[in-house]
């Protein structure tokens, strides 16, 4: 493909904000040179941010309609009248635009371009295939590693059901390779009857293989034939008295037929689709998307675009899905609510991209148009929910900038806490909230290096602790602004990230320290606010503190104090949910894996031999030598490893 850029997008913002014509005139020059194929083109205003992107099968027609007077929408003669310069990028055909188009567009996140606000990828189940015994785990991204994938599911607490019923199901192990090699004996999965513990020898390879032909089976809905073998199973156990081997079928069984309760609907004439419902109300578009695959529910979830109020229904549609499926595998069919304009077009797209064909269709009558109205019902309380929280959200938000003296409601409040243990493992958080409720997206984590905090065990310098932590999170996360700043372009692909408000979880100490750091930074656009617990730790008797004014309180019934206790909850949880999991990895984390040369293998063997790690790092050099597969040369490594660092293990190592 080739491009043709304005020179004049070199120009600093501001000399062009004072020079260049905007307008249907801009436009009127760029169409003489275009060329009668298709591509894509950018719309940019005087300060050089992208108001469009669009794509066309013929540039010079597309852009020609532009040049017109008169005959716009409301939304189109305000972006006409906002351009000043455009980019254009030919391709090969029509799809190759199609699919370019919606790159940009989640790239670029232009003003007037419908966009999609959450693509966050969809988890699926995989099966590993890089493995003698297995693994079955939840997997997001992309898939890189061997394996059959079974997705996508709407949400991590499907995967999550479904794994869990799964491994009661199947026995199938979900335990990582490198667990997997230092059993040596079976973990509480197997004693739960979860898992069948390849690990230790208690299934042999092909007992395992059939065990996974099953779940294979089961994935790819053939869930009542399993059941059936299952039945008949159980039954040959029980006639030949083996009542033990019955009952782990009779389990079994219990274990598929909750998953098959628990699917919802799930269709007759569908074997794999993704349905979408789209309903509009007060400006505002809910999508609703159903998966069906192996003949199963696999979910759903409710997608609220972004776009101009005057917007056709099909046409937020069509926008929609271009985006949705530019990073995503496409099923054989996509169900419609709603005909698109561009139908034909996406349809060749789609199958281009699997190497398949992939219809398209809005269903006239039948199980298909049931499961759209179910869909669209969905779609309409889903939006009905969400216009009366936005409503009530935009109350709270007005209600702070009236107590805190803002000219606006915030657009986005930025909230930090710590969490460590007498400085152990410390970490501090960093929540978002605006006019949407939590960005959960945008949560930040910060594993705290600042020396002399990690290991203080004196609780004299508990409140020192915190302070030089809050001023390192704040410190990192406001530097890491700036440079983001200097490094824009006019052009810049970046959303701005920079809060109206932040809470700091603390009193008068932890207030200070954040505003000495935005001092020392040059930053004084954000307001900054401290918010202590009350005598007690009472709830409702908090203390706030901002610049310019004396401590105060607010009312305890006030709905105000409700949302920002709300936030500063939610910070909390999230430092201490962050810090958990840290200590939860280093509780976890084995000595031997710090040894280079150690693999998988000689761990297996020194843990069989010695029984734990522990007992590897007092062994003596002849005892290590005399472990099977360890040579003189690896127990010198281990020995020299743990040597070297005995005198700071806990007792009784040292002893």
């Amino acid at each position: 493909m080739s491009s043709q850029d304005d020179t004049e997008n070199n120009a600093p913002a501001t000399a062009r904000a004072a020079s260049v014509p905007v307008g249907v005139s801009v436009i009127t020059e760029r169409v003489k040179l275009l060329p009668d194929s298709p591509g894509v083109y950018r719309m940019y205003d005087v300060n050089g941010d992208v108001l469009y992107v669009g794509k066309a099968r013929s540039l010079k027609k597309r852009v020609s309609n532009y040049a017109k007077i008169g005959g716009h929408t409301n939304r189109i003669a305000r972006m006409i009248s906002a351009t000043a310069s455009m980019e254009f990028i030919t391709t090969a055909t029509e799809t190759d635009a199609l699919l370019l188009e919606a790159n940009l567009i989640k790239r670029l996140k232009p003003r007037y371009n419908v966009l999609l606000r959450d693509d966050k990828t969809f988890p699926h189940i995989l099966l590993t295939g890089d493995h003698d015994f297995p693994q079955v785990l939840k997997h997001r991204g992309a898939r890189s590693r061997k394996g059959d994938y079974f997705g996508p599911f709407a949400s991590a607490g499907a995967v999550n059901a479904t794994l869990n019923a799964l491994q009661k199901a199947f026995l199938l192990r979900s335990c990582t390779d490198s667990v997997f090699e230092s059993r040596t004996r079976p973990c509480l999965l197997f004693q739960i009857k979860r898992c069948s513990a390849p690990c230790t020898g208690e299934i042999g390879k092909e007992g395992y293989a059939e065990l996974m032909s099953e779940a294979r089976a089961f994935l790819r809905g053939k869930s009542r034939k399993t059941q059936r073998a299952l039945v008949e199973a159980m039954e040959t156990a029980a006639n030949d008295l083996d009542y033990e081997r019955a009952a782990i079928y009779r389990d079994r069984i219990r274990a598929l037929t909750q998953i098959q309760q628990h699917q919802g609907i799930n269709p007759r004439t569908i074997h794999e689709a993704d349905l979408f419902a789209a309903f509009q109300e007060g400006g505002q578009t809910c999508i609703q998307v159903f998966f069906f695959r192996a003949g199963q529910n696999w979910g759903n979830r409710a997608y609220f675009p972004r776009h101009d109020k005057d917007m056709d229904i099909g046409d937020v549609l069509d926008a929609f899905l271009a985006q949705f499926y530019e990073d995503r595998f496409p099923p054989r069919l996509v169900v419609l609510s709603h005909e698109i304009p561009g139908k034909a077009l996406l349809a060749e797209a789609l199958s281009i991209r699997a190497e398949r064909k992939v219809a398209i269709g809005v269903p006239a009558r039948g199980e298909k148009k049931e499961l759209v109205a179910h869909a669209m019902t969905n779609a309409r309380e889903a939006l009905g929910r969400r216009l009366a929280e936005s409503s009530s959200q935009r109350k709270l938000l007005e209600g702070v900038a009236e107590i805190f003296g803002l000219d606006a409601a915030p657009e986005r409040i930025e909230v930090y806490d710590n969490s460590h243990i007498q400085g152990s493992k410390p970490v501090g958080g960093m929540i978002v909230s605006g006019p949407e409720g939590f960005m959960k997206s945008q949560y930040r984590k910060f594993n705290i290096k600042t020396a002399g905090i990690a290991g203080d065990t004196d609780p004299e310098t508990k409140n020192n602790n915190d302070i030089a932590m809050m001023r390192e999170v704040l410190t990192r996360r406001f530097s890491r602004l700036l440079k983001e700043d200097d490094e824009a372009t006019p052009n810049s692909e970046r959303e701005s990230n920079w809060p109206d408000i932040i809470l700091i979880d603390g009193g008068a100490g932890q207030y200070n320290v954040a505003m000495e750091v935005l001092a020392d930074l040059g930053i004084d656009s954000v307001l900054v606010v401290g918010v202590a617990k009350g005598p007690e730790r009472d709830a409702g008797r908090e203390r706030f503190f901002v610049a310019g004014k004396a401590p105060f309180m607010l009312e305890p019934r006030n709905p105000v104090l409700y949302y920002l206790q709300r936030l500063r909850d939610e910070a909390h949880r999230y430092a201490i949910g962050t810090h958990r999991a840290r200590r939860s990895k280093a509780i976890t984390a084995n000595p031997l894996d710090e040894i280079a040369g150690i693999g998988p293998g000689r761990k297996r063997a020194l843990l069989k031999h010695f029984g734990s790690a522990r007992s590897v790092a007092r062994a003596g050099l002849a005892d290590l030598m005399a472990v099977e597969g360890i040579s003189e040369k690896i127990a010198r490594l281990v020995y020299d490893h743990f040597h070297g660092i005995a005198e700071s293990l806990p007792s009784p190592l040292n002893k």
